[in-house]
């Protein structure tokens, strides 16, 4: 896909699109257009359902003596609330409504809007953004398709004043977009193709962009305690591993900001088995790790002014001779034990030995945390936000703030320690379900007691990790949940 930004001026081919408000009021450009077709546009609104809402798109087949394929009028709502987010899922409806038409190159004729929130090149920069993410698609392994069924679009040009600003703002927004294109990728692959090892060699691929990568076999997980961790994949053939990922691009000495994702490649359940129904969806119980890979891209492809480290754990959830069982008890790194009850409640124990080393060898900031973790948190919130829990206010509403912003949104529940009775073990330190009760929330809680002091953050993703329906800026399938959130916390919060 090639975005370009450039002068206002006419294009000679493909499809024109241009703006029109809420209640028909047409854009400059539009209404230019509209004199030299003698109303032509003014027409086709009056003989449609056409309102100028948001995202509405409108075809007008182009006439005689204009070199385009068609006119486009889209939608851009009430001026004042084109924000960032409206202008990328506007971008996103563009693409959306022109995929399937044949159309290879589409030019948006943009005018300075009165009453928005952003300047013309803020939403010129965010619509191309909105565009590039509705362009994703994984057919990796689709060998035979129909050429119908492949989007001829290839070109985006953006036509407005002060195109050389928006083309420096995409510059930024386009790394984001690599990298949440790698957390859709990761989450897309099959189990057999992606599992501990090649989850490695893909986050080692982030080297050639600066990042220091770590690798911890489990012989060195042996050496450090690791027996929550080893424990989730004891029943696998494939070994468990850990991943640690830096980004220096802050201050020398400054104390990282650290992300931490719950890498199961896939998860059966282990003895405690799933469900056969639905089993094939996780695939994606490594949500959480693909999102931390896709951010450290980022971050790292725009070159941003932060310590960053980001720590993923990876293991695959299988019954076998070798599994743990119901019952077993297992020590963590930091002394804690802690009896299985579940061995389908396998983040936390992956997520307590990670936590519990991040916070020990990098004395971060502030670590914050994304997993798959319950379903119970899509019973609570559906699949609209991620469930948000913090130690720390201030944390909690950056981190919500940026979700609002980024469109990738967060609700915060509780923590409180009377939940905590629920995971008291009658021989162990704690055990790893607390019962369907507050199921997301005893799980954070069970977290929470491998964070010492550090201002800890966790995000529990099981709801949006994965879309069955398509978004303007998300197709159906992997969404890559995190990557735009947490550049974004980053961002505002944590550069230079």
């Amino acid at each position: 896909m090639k975005i370009e930004f450039g002068a206002p001026t006419q294009p000679d081919t493909g499809a024109h699109v241009l703006g029109v408000f809420e209640d028909g009021v047409l854009t400059p450009s539009a209404e230019e257009l509209d004199g030299r077709l003698n109303g032509a546009l003014r027409r086709a609104i009056g003989a449609s359902r056409f309102t100028g809402k948001a995202r509405q798109m409108l075809d007008v087949l182009a006439p005689a003596g204009l070199p385009v394929d068609r006119v486009v009028l889209a939608g851009l709502g009430k001026a004042a609330a084109l924000d960032q987010r409206a202008a990328e899922d506007l971008g996103g409806a563009i693409f959306g409504h022109l995929a399937g038409t044949g159309t290879k190159r589409v030019t948006v004729s943009l005018d300075p809007i009165d009453g928005a929130p952003q300047t013309a090149a803020e939403i010129g920069a965010r619509l191309a953004f909105g565009f590039r993410l509705a362009s994703y698609r994984f057919d990796l392994y689709k060998t035979k398709q129909k050429p119908e069924d492949k989007p001829a679009l290839d070109r985006l040009s953006v036509m407005l004043d002060g195109h050389s600003a928006a083309k420096k703002v995409f510059a930024g927004l386009d790394k984001v977009a690599d990298g949440v294109f790698t957390a859709r990728d990761l989450v897309s692959e099959p189990a057999n193709v992606l599992y501990p090892a090649t989850l490695v060699d893909r986050a080692k691929e982030l080297s050639k962009l600066g990042v220091e990568i770590d690798v911890l076999s489990e012989k060195d997980m042996r050496k450090l305690g690791m027996g929550a961790l080893l424990g989730v994949g004891a029943g696998s053939q494939h070994d468990s591993y850990i991943v640690v990922m830096q980004w220096n691009g802050g201050k020398k000495g400054k104390a990282p900001v650290a992300f931490i994702g719950k890498g199961v490649t896939f998860d059966t359940g282990g003895i405690s088995i799933k469900p056969a129904a639905g089993m094939e969806d996780m695939k994606w119980d490594m949500g959480g790790a693909a999102a931390v890979v896709g951010l450290m891209k980022a971050l790292a492809g725009r070159k941003a002014k932060v310590n960053a480290v980001g720590i993923i754990g990876l293991a695959e959830n299988m019954p076998s001779g070798t599994a743990q069982r119901p019952g077993d008890v297992v020590k963590s790194m930091s002394g804690q034990t802690i009896e299985v009850i579940n061995t389908d409640a396998e983040g936390r124990l992956i997520l307590a030995d990670v936590l519990w080393y991040t916070q020990d060898r990098f004395k971060p900031e502030a670590m914050i945390d994304l997993a798959t973790l319950t379903g119970a948190i899509i019973v609570a919130l559906g699949h609209n936000n991620a469930g948000l829990f913090a130690t720390d206010d201030a944390l909690a509403e950056r981190l919500l703030a940026a979700g609002k912003a980024s469109g990738e949104t967060l609700w915060r529940m509780p923590l409180d320690d009377a939940y905590d009775k629920q995971i008291e073990s009658d021989i162990a330190d704690m055990k790893n379900i607390g019962g369907r009760d507050g199921g997301s929330v005893t799980a954070a809680q069970f977290l929470k007691r491998f964070c010492n002091d550090v201002p800890w953050a966790h995000l529990d993703i099981a709801g949006v990790a994965w879309g069955s329906k398509a978004k303007p800026t998300s197709p159906k399938g992997g969404t890559g949940f995190g990557v735009r959130l947490l550049d974004r916390f980053v961002a505002d919060h944590y550069e230079q």
